[in-house]
């Protein structure tokens, strides 16, 4: 009774924030359902996208049994519609381990809400039991930190999944942000290339990537040891194409067949953020720009 596969999501078109990188204060125009400026609902456009992905994943095969989220807002708003589709009674994991990439900063990047309050947010489906696999540090992380923060975020998702399921061929659905997105694709491969930069794993908003597990390897081989999951550090033994929990094979990459729009938004990482007193002024939280569909029609500049 293992994990075989794994379906990864990207949120879908979010409301924009700005963040003062000297003051390290994050500002938005629409209210946050969390009252975290940093962590946004869906734009309009983006729950349309929402409702696009949930007609898809229940036709996905084999069937979702799990689902996990990062812990900010647009994630889990974005699995809401699909929730009803999916197994009776399934519910939402929320793991910071899988949660937003922060670049490195002279100030704390705000946290996700509570679990508690996420609960009150959405009381029939989210599991306020879940105990998470690791917090990032709030003074963010490098790439390379990030990639190795999902690595153990996996293993933990994946070997608690291979413990619990009743199923012969367990499958997993994560929803997520664009950089993590790519991390877990990396992570999951083994595949971390020389250039963190470079185009591997797209992350188009409310895409669909799948992994399929290798047969025929040492399960647990990778695993870290328990201090170092309680503690966030080892590279879990991931990379040079190993992969967490004995590797993974990327059969669809960012598919986007079910959504009207096509693939939109999609991102890559543009060399490591650092944010505080080397930077100066406030900008939209923004790494490239990026083709949008708003309301009005209009390009605007986004990210994660």
């Amino acid at each position: 009774m293992v994990v075989e596969t794994i379906y990864v999501t990207r949120h879908a078109f979010r409301v924009s924030y700005t963040l003062d990188t000297t003051t390290g204060e994050y500002h938005t125009n629409s209210p946050s359902p969390t009252n975290i400026p940093s962590d946004p609902p869906l734009a309009a456009y983006g729950v349309q996208q929402s409702h696009e992905l949930a007609k898809a994943l229940p036709k996905l095969h084999p069937p979702v049994d799990y689902l996990y989220s990062s812990p900010f807002y647009r994630c889990l708003q974005t699995l809401q519609p699909a929730i009803e589709k999916l197994r009776p009674g399934i519910k939402v994991r929320a793991d910071n381990g899988i949660g937003e990439w922060y670049g490195v900063a002279s100030f704390n990047h705000p946290s996700p809400a509570t679990p508690d309050f996420l609960k009150s947010l959405f009381p029939f489906s989210f599991d306020d039991t879940y105990q998470v696999s690791i917090i990032p540090p709030r003074c963010g992380e490098s790439i390379a930190q990030l990639h190795d923060r999902v690595a153990i975020a996996l293993t933990h998702i994946i070997a608690s999944v291979d413990a619990e399921s009743k199923t012969k061929d367990a499958a997993i659905l994560i929803c997520t942000h664009a950089a993590t997105l790519i991390a877990i694709g990396r992570a999951l491969t083994g595949n971390m290339p020389d250039d963190p930069n470079v185009d591997d794993f797209t992350a188009p908003t409310a895409g669909i990537t799948k992994f399929v597990r290798k047969q025929n390897l040492e399960r647990d081989a990778d695993k870290p040891s328990s201090h170092e999951v309680a503690k966030g550090i080892g590279s879990a033994g991931w990379r040079n194409g190993k992969g967490v929990a004995g590797g993974w094979t990327c059969v669809l990459n960012g598919n986007c067949d079910h959504l009207k729009g096509g693939a939109e938004r999609s991102w890559h990482f543009s060399g490591e953020e650092t944010f505080g007193d080397f930077t100066a002024g406030p900008q939209t939280v923004s790494t490239e720009s990026e083709r949008l569909l708003s309301l009005s029609g209009q390009h605007r500049k986004a990210r994660m």
